[in-house]
């Protein structure tokens, strides 16, 4: 009878995983308090101290943190197979969307169909960006030393603008605080645990997908490999992701266009799941010369690519973390890469802000969705719905004007 329960059990985790998947607006934060609700409160499948240790965890690893979270709850709910399957369950439906909106875009662009509905997207975008800039910051750079190195990342990344500076900055920042691991307080070492077939194979697929984009020049595998590198790399969760994807998919490889990359990004912002899946609408419009099928194969091997990493490294790292934990130089050296990765963001999006015209419209649309995001006076989806629809209306609102 035990194997028929346990699958029940699995089956009913994984349809509060969907549930949340589809109701989780709002970001990181909201998606930690319906875990908080659901898999704490509602269900008993662990303890509230439980879930912020795991969740503080999957903060200083790189990749999509609430994703990883709500993986390694699988993973010691149900082993590595109920963590696949709840991953999945979490990311497709968010994907899918990302996807779908991807392959819209592209049929408006080649039937030559309106694209007003986007006139006002830019501006909110950017003021999005700003704001999660902002937020990431405010939480990230609170002493002396990371101000300095928030301040030095932040000069470099604008500066040096290659996908290669990201992850030479965090590892820097990193390192530029390790040596006050004297602060930091002794506690006794254990013994390591380490499941090492989880770091050959996540080590192995890096390898082999870059040395067969090297190869074979494909763009399906270049483009996995791109994201997976993402994936590995990325500290700070999708704050840090955008203006990562924004240098390397619009500046650097020319993929997309700006405009094109703001809209995937306010249209991420107001659906739910996590915040990386918005990796699949960059990978599909990066394909869109190969046609239909091109685009869901883009949109497929980005979202595989950006969340297997940090899946992998959760599985590797979760069984030792206890013991890592209390090395005081790693404890001391988030500090750095934290502040690192705030510099990151600040300076993509100072990035992204260049290319926003200074008209007053534009600034104005800016500015107010920064008030309303900072005073909390209206949900994102519904700052998006209004930018939709003034977008659609402005050619009969000055059609109206001119008649005067």
């Amino acid at each position: 009878m035990e194997k028929p329960i346990q699958k029940i059990r699995h089956y009913i985790f994984l349809k509060d995983a969907l549930v949340i998947a589809l109701t989780a607006f709002g970001g990181p934060q909201a998606h930690i308090a319906l875990f908080l609700e659901v898999f704490v409160n509602k269900r008993r499948y662990i303890t509230e101290s439980d879930l912020l240790e795991i969740h503080a965890l999957c903060q200083v690893l790189p990749g999509p943190s609430t994703t990883q979270t709500l993986t390694a709850i699988a993973y010691k709910r149900g082993g590595t197979f109920l963590a696949f399957l709840a991953l999945l369950v979490w990311t497709l439906p968010a994907v899918s969307l990302m996807t779908g909106f991807a392959l819209v875009l592209t049929y408006f662009q080649t039937k030559g169909l309106s694209m007003d509905f986007t006139t006002y997207i830019q501006p909110i975008a950017l003021g999005l960006v700003s704001y999660s800039a902002y937020i990431f910051t405010k939480k990230s750079v609170d002493t002396k030393t990371a101000v300095l190195i928030f301040f030095v990342a932040g000069l470099l990344c604008y500066v040096w603008r290659t996908p290669y500076a990201f992850p030479l900055v965090l590892v820097m920042g990193g390192f530029s605080s390790a040596y006050k691991f004297k602060k930091q307080e002794k506690m006794p070492k254990e013994r390591f645990n380490l499941a090492w077939q989880y770091f050959f194979i996540y080590v192995g697929i890096f390898v082999l997908a870059a040395s067969l984009g090297a190869l074979t020049h494909s763009l399906p595998i270049r483009l996995f490999e791109n994201f997976y590198r993402n994936g590995s790399l990325i500290f700070g969760g999708g704050q840090v992701l955008i203006p990562a994807l924004y240098y390397e998919f619009v500046s650097f490889k020319k993929y997309l266009l700006k405009e094109e990359f703001l809209l995937g990004y306010a249209l991420e912002q107001s659906m739910p799941g996590p915040v990386f899946s918005f990796s699949s609408f960059v990978g599909a419009l990066s394909m869109r010369e190969h046609g239909f099928w091109g685009e869901i194969l883009g949109g497929l091997v980005a979202a595989v690519g950006v969340f297997l990493p940090g899946t992998l490294l959760i599985f590797f790292v979760i069984r030792f973390w206890d013991q890592l934990k209390k090395f005081r130089v790693v404890r001391a050296s988030l500090e750095g890469i934290n502040a690192a990765g705030a510099g990151l963001v600040v300076a993509g999006a100072l990035v992204m802000l260049r290319s926003l015209s200074l008209d007053w419209l534009n600034m104005t649309i800016f500015a107010i969705t920064i008030v309303l995001k900072i005073t909390e006076k209206a949900p994102t989806p519904l700052i998006i719905a209004v930018g939709v629809i003034a977008g659609i209306l402005s050619p009969l609102l000055k059609v109206w004007i001119s008649s005067f």
